[in-house]
């Protein structure tokens, strides 16, 4: 009996070493060496200065810049902290009135769009953090920002070209548009100059 619980401490112990030190230390410091950035968070700097994270989306509401996806979390949208999705099905009511409503404000703040409305400006992803949208999603948004920050229409097509990503392996997934990093470029290019001068250069 004695033996048999020295031998079950004994176990204990080595795998709690093994699994709750040497492991994750290894991991990280795996991590650390091959994967850097991606190990800190994808953390996004400018001029030194995080100013978010490439995993994370964050809310845009001003019509100069480009709108993520709706969030879901809460107390606020895109809180990493509490990372979850409206859990409303296709069927339900609810869903459906969002959306409505999304549909409406999107077509009130830009009434010459015409076209349809990508599916992704009027729905939130699984996690309520997703920092992508589609390229159609970006572009539909194209001359709403031409007309409230005064921006060549071909510029912008350009800024979302510059800021898309490829499916992985060139058929992994669909491309996708970072609106972080894509607002992060319009904002450095353009509204950092409207402000010292005045004016856009780009008009």
């Amino acid at each position: 009996m004695i033996k048999d619980i020295k031998t079950a401490l004994l176990l204990f112990l080595v795998l709690a070493v093994m699994t709750g030190l040497i492991y994750p230390l290894a991991m990280t410091g795996i991590g650390q060496v091959v994967f850097p950035h991606q190990a800190n968070g994808s953390l996004i700097r400018q001029h030194g200065r995080v100013v978010g994270s490439s995993l994370i989306g964050q809310y845009f509401r001003e019509a100069r810049y480009f709108w993520s996806r709706p969030s879901a979390t809460s107390p606020m949208p895109y809180n990493g902290a509490g990372s979850s999705a409206s859990n409303l099905g296709p069927n339900n009511p609810v869903l459906a009135q969002h959306v409505a409503a999304r549909i409406k404000a999107l077509q009130a703040a830009d009434p010459a769009e015409k076209g349809p409305v990508p599916v992704d400006l009027v729905t939130s992803s699984a996690s309520g953090l997703d920092p992508d949208i589609s390229v159609a999603a970006a572009l539909y948004q194209i001359s709403r920002i031409a007309q409230a920050g005064g921006i060549n229409t071909v510029t912008l097509r350009h800024l979302v070209q510059q800021n898309t990503t490829q499916p992985l392996l060139g058929f992994i997934g669909e491309p996708v548009v970072n609106v972080v990093k894509l607002n992060l470029a319009l904002h450095e290019r353009y509204v950092t100059a409207q402000v010292a001068t005045g004016s856009l250069t780009t008009r």
